[in-house]
């Protein structure tokens, strides 16, 4: 199915509903957003000469225009290449040849004029900044009648990972899969309706950017805040006045909004739905969030090669305190959502019974089609009908899911694994204790020690020896840090993840001044 079809669906049942809305103001309602759509594919096709299957990026912070592009690129049957805005123009433009791009959509000026310098250096790439005349004209051009007709198995999205180990791998994602992921929103997150409102603060590039498939198929609103990103402060404001708003947040977000509402008094007027993923959230945060909040969170698990619709834990279940193991429930991820199943499997790809660590497999509707030009590191991924995800954790009786880590980041300490998240769930817990990251440290005689890098509370000085003796009375003596770093801060990526490769540079430096 083309995305574009449930556009011109929508715009045809209720054309005057707001579609495209910047801080309060409605820019584009569902007739002109649909207009502005077919009228970019029909540019893009005619005057760029972009054919069905052909790759267009989009490098480009939250706007209106990110949208309109997105649906343009759909409606000739291209493919869209989505690019974090965050990254150095040198890294787009590699993705961009990698991906074989034939046009760049870009934010005006502040990433198009270092993009087009990077691009100069070896490729011919025509280049649309949102805002400028060319842009402006591809909208007012002769529209499409109707989308290209694209078959389930196309390619229409071709996202890039992180690259933390390497150069990013393109993720292939079919019309099918994203489809998938779209229905299993409906059936294992929540329902949206007209009057719903999908707000744009996390990047658009990523998962908030792909949770516009089910607000499109509704014909609700899509709103991306004045300050073009994530404000505690003013997503709490800007829901009040726009009301029934949901959004995706990492976990670091919801963490900010809890510490934004107590200072303001708010409750999440307005609110409906709070989607967090994307990293660990700490059992202390989720609880917290709802006793402020309310019930107005959701959790699913994903990733890209799956995205979005690994596992989901119900809004009643996140807020339940009367079941006897919810604790145990909200610790976890969920359970499987309707277009997948799961399991978990030894190094050799065996299943483990329930309640046994090991990598989680996944397969279903939604897992990719493979990597982009990536043949072997393909086949290494997708093993016997199985997406092997690179995560560990165990399944439960009842099928919920508790994450442990990503593998690469489990300590090995005298033979023993150690699972950094245990520890961090145990000092988040401590009162003068805000944020907290454990990693492995290299250790000549137990081959890696635990370190726990920690952000004391605003005015608190917590002393290392009393966090030893808190871990002591919590964990097992062998998990427990064997250092602790203070720090005022621990660095994060654009979606809020915690870089713990960044921390591992920062021990290495001070073990090398030492």
């Amino acid at each position: 199915m083309n995305p574009a079809e449930w556009l011109q669906r929508s715009a045809a049942r209720v054309p005057g509903n707001p579609a495209l809305i910047e801080g309060e103001t409605v820019v584009a309602d569902y007739a002109e957003f649909a207009r502005r759509a077919a009228a970019i594919g029909a540019e893009l096709r005619s005057a760029y000469g972009v054919a069905p299957g052909d790759r267009v990026a989009i490098f480009a912070k939250n706007t209106t225009q990110y949208l309109e592009a997105l649906y343009g690129i759909w409606f000739c049957g291209a493919v869209v290449v989505p690019i974090n805005a965050k990254l150095h123009p040198r890294e787009c433009a590699w993705i961009i040849g990698n991906a074989g791009a034939r046009l760049v959509f870009a934010s005006q000026e502040d990433l198009a004029d270092p993009l087009i310098e990077a691009l100069a250096e070896g490729q011919e790439v025509p280049l649309i900044a949102f805002g400028s005349h060319a842009y402006t004209a591809m909208t007012h051009a002769a529209p499409l009648a109707v989308p290209h007709p694209t078959q389930a198995s196309d390619m229409i999205w071709l996202f890039y990972t992180s690259g933390t180990t390497g150069k990013p791998k393109g993720v292939m994602l079919s019309a099918a899969n994203l489809t998938a992921m779209a229905l299993c929103y409906f059936a294992d997150v929540d329902p949206v309706e007209e009057a719903d409102a999908i707000l744009y603060a996390a990047p658009m590039s990523h998962g908030a950017g792909i949770y516009n498939f089910m607000h499109v198929m509704a014909a609700a609103r899509h709103v991306v805040p004045l300050s073009g990103g994530f404000d505690a402060a003013e997503v709490l404001d800007l829901s009040a006045r726009l009301t029934r708003v949901s959004m995706f947040a990492a976990p670091t977000m919801v963490r900010r909004l809890i510490d934004a509402a107590r200072a303001s008094g708010s409750t999440g007027e307005g609110i409906k739905t709070i989607v967090y993923g994307g990293g660990p959230m700490y059992t202390a945060d989720i609880i917290e969030a709802v006793a402020i909040l309310g019930p107005r969170f959701v959790q699913i698990y994903g990733q890209g090669e799956c995205p979005m619709s690994i596992s989901a834990l119900a809004r009643a279940e996140v807020a339940d305190r009367s079941h006897p193991r919810w604790q145990e429930r909200l610790a976890s991820v969920g359970r499987a959502q309707s277009a997948v199943r799961l399991k978990i499997a030894d190094a050799a790809g065996r299943e483990l019974p329930a309640g046994e660590i090991g990598e989680i497999l996944v397969q279903g509707l939604p897992v990719m089609q493979g990597y982009w030009g990536a043949e072997t590191a393909t086949a290494e991924t997708l093993a016997d009908g199985w997406l092997r995800t690179g995560d560990i954790g165990a399944l439960d009786a009842e099928g919920y899911l508790t994450l442990r880590d990503r593998s690469k980041d489990v300590i090995i300490s005298g033979g023993s694994n150690i699972y950094p998240r245990e520890v961090e769930e145990v000092l988040l817990t401590h009162p003068e204790v805000h944020e907290v990251a454990v990693i492995g440290r290299p250790d000549a005689e137990w081959g890696e020690q635990v370190v726990a890098f920690v952000v004391p509370v605003t005015g608190a000085q917590p002393d290392a020896a009393i966090l030893d003796r808190f871990c002591l009375d919590n964990i097992a003596r062998f998990k427990r840090p064997k250092d602790y770093v203070f720090v005022f801060d621990l660095p994060k990526n654009n979606y809020g993840k915690v870089l713990k490769t960044e921390l591992r540079a920062q021990l290495s430096g001070r073990g090398e001044e030492k």
